[in-house]
């Protein structure tokens, strides 16, 4: 009997993929890559055409051996790795390292994991694609130069620990720039003026606000009335104007919804309705996708592959969405044809597919017991927003509104919703909001209620949050959809930047490396270059262009770089940001200090008096440690009001570290007492110790009362313990 062996990347995939193909095809799982460049040196040799020295990872080396007998007693061994180039290069390095014969070897690949897709791929076999594998290598490349090249450059000139990247440099760059922008930016001073109007008769009842719009002909734009004296004299020209409706035009207009998500308007969707992080995004996509028991030992992949900036969508799904459409909310909210989008992003590339739902039917509400609260809440949008985009558009009444005054021009519009289509199923931030304007006849007078003249100032660019800097990047072309998460991650685990109220704001850490790169290496990091890397990366995925040949057109001028600036750049000192605080421990004066979360204050004599005070969102100082009336419960010594790292105010036992007692504290700022746990019947499934009842911040749960040895909970979903018990067995 045939044997057939499975090689996947994860674990998660390797339950899924196992139920769906049976007992004759054994399923094993690479813990993603076996294989990669040596940590403790360059691992490239420049001079023999760039050629890449691999060596096994030391946590693959019992996994490889593993691999390596069951590949030896398989008929057929099918690698499934991801569906994009970092998948084709994992499954290239498995074949390399088990030193599989080329004739024993398939590359399968799918888009969901549901039954159809992987029986599907089993049948259609390919061999490996070496322009994928030739591309995900030349990229690993360029970034192992840049990096062990650059970084000790940064480390000799500037601090221990620093890194730069041709992604994550450029990432900061664009914050830096921002930055600048903001401190140079100079507001200038406008004036708008609206007439508050109303039928006549009917003053309260019709009034409304319209516009000043333009004047004989010539329209007004933003900054025309640029201070109050002009708009004084506008004002004037008023006096004795009779107001006259010149216009009311009604019309008709449809919003069409956005397309399915990629990668990138995942993230920036997430980050923007539900708070995520990149990171946090992909992570939980990432288990959505290899799969989740939903009921009955039904182990199935939610969504697509998360990695992806493709907006197709398989025909067999649209028509599959649209009878679910029908059936669901009518055939009104069936569009005429069946939407298809066009990908726009630049140099689209990755997985055929956009993210969505692998069955429509799956509806988020069926399902929800069966995910965790981050996992219903993404899976609930990306099949809201995958719905909507087969759905019909939403249709508004316009009414457009011209009032003529004198030489003047004012303009009133409303819209009224009269068919929601896609609203149903998903809500958009700049949705038309309802206006109601009264019906009005072309000449018809109108009454003046009053004149409202009001000063402006523009306003500087925003800085970046995550979804704003994850547009940038795309819109650039820099990086792809899988390296987004993983850069926001290193330049704030670097400090080159800060996340202040989500906002990125650089450090002066950061603003000194970026500083040299600019200054140094402007040829390579910066938008430009990053992204026609991009391009030629496409270019040797598709065969087109010999990989070498790009490390070669890099190498020359970086390599020339790199020696200019080890010979005229000189050491950089990251100035200490003096404040005029006291350090009310030694009496030295506190330092500005940054970190991932924020600013604090550091006493000055570091690391002999190591007193530290958080800053609030302002600059200001916190309130310091102050003794109140409250006693510690433990002790009866006196409790202290103290204030956390974030800023959050909590009591600690005054006789701490001898009792380390702290309690939360309310609103009012009373203490809150926790509850002491109550004792159950229940032993705990990993260690047999007895199970606690504990109330936390989302409700009652288990905890091991061996903790912090062992960290087994249980949530409890039902008030009945006894329930819960009975669940958990």
């Amino acid at each position: 009997m045939s044997k057939y062996l499975v090689i996947v990347e994860s674990p998660a995939k390797e339950k899924t993929i196992s139920k769906i193909l049976g007992k004759d095809f054994i399923v094993k799982s690479s813990y993603g890559h076996v294989r990669d460049l040596p940590k403790s040196k360059l691992g490239i040799d420049i001079k023999d055409n760039f050629e890449p020295t691999y060596v096994n990872m030391p946590k693959a080396k019992k996994l490889i051996s593993s691999l390596k007998k069951e590949a030896e007693v398989s008929d057929k061994i099918y690698l499934a790795t991801d569906f994009d180039r970092e998948g084709e290069a994992i499954a290239w390095h498995l074949k390399e390292a088990l030193k599989l014969s080329a004739s024993k070897i398939s590359r399968i690949t799918f888009h969901e994991i549901t039954p159809e897709a992987i029986l599907g791929a089993v049948k259609q076999p390919r061999k490996l694609d070496m322009g994928l594998v030739n591309s995900q290598q030349t990229r690993r490349i360029l970034d192992r130069l840049i990096g062990y090249k650059l970084s000790p450059l940064l480390w000799k000139k500037v601090k221990l620990g620093l890194s730069a990247g041709r992604v994550q440099s450029v990432a900061v760059m664009i914050i830096c720039n921002r930055e600048e922008e903001i401190k140079s930016f100079v507001p200038m001073e406008y004036w708008t003026i609206e007439a508050e109007l109303s039928k006549i008769g009917q003053d309260t009842v019709s009034a409304f606000k319209a516009q000043l719009f333009s004047k004989s002909g010539v329209k007004f734009d933003k900054l025309a009335i640029k201070n109050k004296e002009q708009s004084d004299e506008i004002l004037k020209e008023f006096e004795g104007a009779k107001y006259i409706v010149k216009s009311a035009d009604t019309r008709q207009r449809k919003r069409a919804p956005y397309a399915p998500y990629t990668t990138s308007t995942m993230q920036q969707d997430a980050s923007r309705r539900l708070g995520f992080s990149a990171s946090k995004t992909m992570s939980v996509a990432q288990k959505l996708y290899e799969g989740i028991n939903i009921g009955a030992n039904a182990r199935v992949g939610l969504i697509t592959y998360m990695r992806t900036d493709s907006l197709n969508i398989a025909k067999s799904v649209q028509n599959e969405t649209s009878k679910f459409i029908e059936s669901s909310y009518g055939n009104n909210f069936l569009p005429k044809t069946p939407r298809i989008y066009k990908t726009k992003t630049k140099g689209a590339q990755e997985a055929h597919e956009a993210i969505r739902p692998t069955s429509p039917n799956r509806m988020p509400l069926r399902i929800k017991q069966h995910l965790s609260v981050d996992e219903f809440k993404l899976y609930d949008l990306i099949w809201k927003r995958f719905l909507a985009g087969q759905m019909a558009d939403a249709v508004y009444n316009t009414l457009t509104i011209e009032v003529s005054a004198k030489d003047y021009l004012f303009k009133a519009s409303g819209s009224t919703l009269i068919f929601d289509g896609f609203l149903k199923v998903y809500s958009i931030d700049d949705a038309e909001k309802e206006t109601n304007l009264p019906l009005l006849k072309n000449g018809e007078p109108l009454n003046l209620m009053k004149i409202l003249p009001q000063q402006h100032f523009t306003e500087p660019p925003p800085r970046y949050n995550e979804a704003s800097l994850i547009k940038a990047l795309e819109e650039h072309g820099i990086g792809r959809p899988s390296t987004y998460a993983p850069t926001i991650k290193t330049i704030l685990d670097r400090l080159y930047v800060r996340l202040d109220d989500k906002k990125f704001i650089p450090t002066n850490l950061g603003i000194v490396v970026n500083n040299i790169l600019k200054n140094h290496f402007g040829n390579i990091i910066n938008v430009e270059f990053t992204a026609d890397v991009e391009d030629k990366l496409d270019k040797i995925a598709e065969d087109k262009v010999v990989w070498q040949n790009v490390l070669k057109d890099f190498y020359g001028p970086f390599e020339k770089n790199l020696d200019e600036a080890e010979k005229n750049l000189q050491r950089q000192k990251i100035q200490p940001q003096q404040s005029s605080e006291v350090c009310p421990n030694c009496g030295k004066l506190m330092i500005i200090r940054e970190s991932k979360s924020g600013q604090f204050l550091g006493c000055s004599g570091y690391p002999e008096c190591k007193t530290i005070l958080p800053l609030n969102k302002n600059g200001e100082t916190a309130a310091g440690p102050r003794e109140t009336d409250m006693k510690c419960e433990k002790c009866g010594s006196p409790l202290i009001k103290k204030t956390g790292f974030r800023g959050k105010q909590y009591l600690s036992c005054k006789n701490y570290p001898e009792c380390k007692t702290t309690y939360n504290i309310d609103k009012h700022g009373n203490k809150v007492i926790k509850p002491e746990p109550e004792h159950t019947d229940m032993k705990c499934e990993k260690c047999g110790s007895e199970m606690l009842k504990r109330i936390g911040k989302r409700g009652p749960f288990l905890a091991c009362s061996a903790f912090p040895k062992c960290r087994d909970i249980q949530w409890i979903k039902t008030p009945n313990l006894q329930k819960q018990k009975t669940k958990a067995k």
